[in-house]
């Protein structure tokens, strides 16, 4: 009701604000930046996310904000599941060298996202077009090379995470196999050391198991 004040821009509107607001530094905000960026959103100016619980006492918190802010954690996060989404596209059909160093047009991908339907085929998820198109819907044209610029970086961290895990599992393996070289080992070694017992047959033993069970193994073989 505030922000819608602040849209009105009518003398009236700035001192009935005036009245409610506690911090009058607030007011030229009000009716500057906050009117110009909800200048045509009818309505619905914040968010809530719910988030984990509190360490200590595991109380439920969330987080409160206002929509299309610099710092929207939704932009952000759509940002993220587009970058997501258009990898796996890709690497269903390339290696993830060959998209890191051909690169993701992402801005082009989600220029042609936004403007299809729930139910089209697209190379985005349902879920993630659907978001995508309601943090654009009221932001200014440069909102989309501005998700573009983010899913793009995010593509990036994501193809360097999946790289740095590839070379750290060859090293880790190569780590093993030297070890296993240079340790000498022999055809007792790979089985596992137990005691003996009734009933119980070692590794190539040809003996019954009626002869086993009756506690031959423990008896000496006579011809």
């Amino acid at each position: 009701q505030i922000i819608t004040l602040g849209k009105r821009g009518t003398k009236s509107a700035y001192k009935r604000a005036q009245a409610f607001v506690l911090k009058p530094a607030v007011l030229p905000k009000l009716f500057g930046t906050f009117s110009k960026r909800y200048a045509k959103r009818p309505g619905g100016y914040t968010r809530i996310h719910r988030i984990d619980n509190r360490t200590g006492d595991n109380a439920p918190m969330a987080l409160l904000e206002l929509v299309d802010n610099p710092r929207d954690f939704k932009f952000e996060m759509t940002a993220r599941a587009v970058g997501r989404d258009l990898l796996t596209e890709q690497l269903r059909r390339n290696a993830p060298r060959t998209v890191l160093n051909s690169g993701v047009g992402a801005t082009e991908s989600i220029t042609k996202e936004v403007k299809l339907g729930a139910r089209d085929k697209g190379e985005l998820r349902p879920s993630t077009r659907i978001n995508l198109q309601k943090v654009v819907k009221y932001r200014a044209s440069s909102a989309l090379k501005e998700i573009g610029k983010r899913a793009s970086t995010w593509i990036e961290t994501l193809l360097a995470i999946c790289l740095q895990q590839k070379r750290a599992q060859i090293a880790t393996n190569a780590s093993a196999d030297a070890k296993n070289k240079a340790k000498t080992s022999n055809y007792v070694e790979k089985f596992p050391k137990a005691t003996i017992r009734s009933g119980a047959a070692v590794p190539g033993d040809v003996r019954s198991a009626v002869r086993l069970a009756k506690g031959a193994i423990a008896r000496p073989h006579r011809p």
